[in-house]
């Protein structure tokens, strides 16, 4: 098993014994040789031990709450000591024939999806790393049960775009000319 896939994993047990419906959670993914020479500290906090390498999950600041999950990873950019990040999210899926008749007024419409009879509640894990490793786990609400967990590097495809974006070096601002050094 992979490191990424091991951290994919100990989020979705974590997250999973805290119950549904919470805030979407975002995680730095950190080397734990790296995290215990640079902040031995908060590395015996966390319980990371010297022995082995492993990824640390740090959780990060909470996201903000005005406008949607991409758009907040639209804005996020990692120091080179982070080596990947995870996202953990919970979604309401409908059946692809009840998309068209969505109700145009938000209110409306938050209170037509809860009432939908075809609607699923799944809770996404997605983590990628810089070098392009994906992973992710699934959970069905209705399918609450550790042995139904789905699993694999490709489930969630357009989440782990928009967290490899994040991991991109910024671009240099071609307005700003040459910097001062």
């Amino acid at each position: 098993m992979s490191l990424l896939e091991e951290v994919v994993r100990d989020l979705e047990r974590h997250t999973a014994a805290g119950g549904w419906d919470a805030p979407p959670r975002l995680y730095a993914l950190v080397p734990s040789a790296e995290l215990r020479s640079a902040e031995p500290e908060l590395a015996d906090e966390l319980g990371i031990g010297a022995d082995g390498d492993t990824l640390a999950a740090l959780e990060q600041p909470e996201l903000p709450a005005q406008g949607s999950v991409e758009e907040s990873l639209a804005t996020i950019a990692w120091p080179d000591a982070v080596a990947g990040c995870a996202l953990v999210i919970e979604r309401v899926v409908l059946p692809p024939e009840a998309e068209g008749d969505i109700p145009d007024d938000e209110a409306e419409a938050a209170a037509w999806v809860a009432a939908h009879p075809g609607r699923e509640d799944v809770r996404m894990i997605v983590g990628v790393l810089r070098d392009g490793t994906r992973h992710s786990a699934l959970r069905l609400r209705r399918h609450d049960s550790d042995d139904e967990v789905l699993v694999g590097p490709d489930l969630v495809p357009a989440l782990a775009d928009a967290l490899a974006l994040t991991l991109e070096p910024d671009e240099p601002d071609e307005d700003a000319g040459p910097s001062a050094g």
